[in-house]
């Protein structure tokens, strides 16, 4: 099963306008995300039972990298979804940056971006190639190309 296709299943990418973004609460918004998770744990290691848990903010945890309930929300309206490995490597470049110390970093994978909280392990939101166009990022004391 396609991460593309899970991603449909549990109402991650979706159309622009109206939609679940605009008129779920935040506590629904913070399940969808936990299901995505799980439903893309359990197709990409069917044997393996799932690693997840919900932080202290409510967002979706697995395998240690978190993605708060904004990160979702822009995954879902930007129609961006991530593979098994390009996870991996996410989660690879967050390590290497935290080893250097890092706080708050911006990753650069294919043709997203997210910006990570390193310290709480949390990826704060994602943007695709359109949405970093002629954006400025701040607050941030690295970069990690993947």
């Amino acid at each position: 099963m396609s991460v593309a296709t899970i991603a449909k299943q549990t109402g991650i990418v979706g159309g622009g306008g109206v939609g679940p973004s605009q008129t779920t609460s935040v506590r629904d918004r913070e399940k969808l995300s936990l299901d995505f998770r799980e439903t893309l744990a359990k197709a990409s290691m069917p044997d393996a039972a799932p690693a997840t848990a919900l932080g202290e903010n409510g967002a979706a945890a697995l395998a240690g990298l978190k993605f708060s309930a904004h990160a979702v929300d822009r995954m879902k309206s930007r129609g961006i979804s991530f593979s098994p490995d390009a996870m991996k490597g996410i989660e690879n470049a967050v390590s290497r940056a935290a080893s250097k110390g890092s706080r708050d970093t911006l990753v650069l994978t294919g043709d997203n971006a997210l910006i990570v909280s390193v310290k709480n392990n949390t990826v704060v939101t994602v943007m695709d190639r359109a949405a970093m166009r002629e954006n400025v990022f701040t607050n941030i004391d690295s970069t990690v190309v993947v």
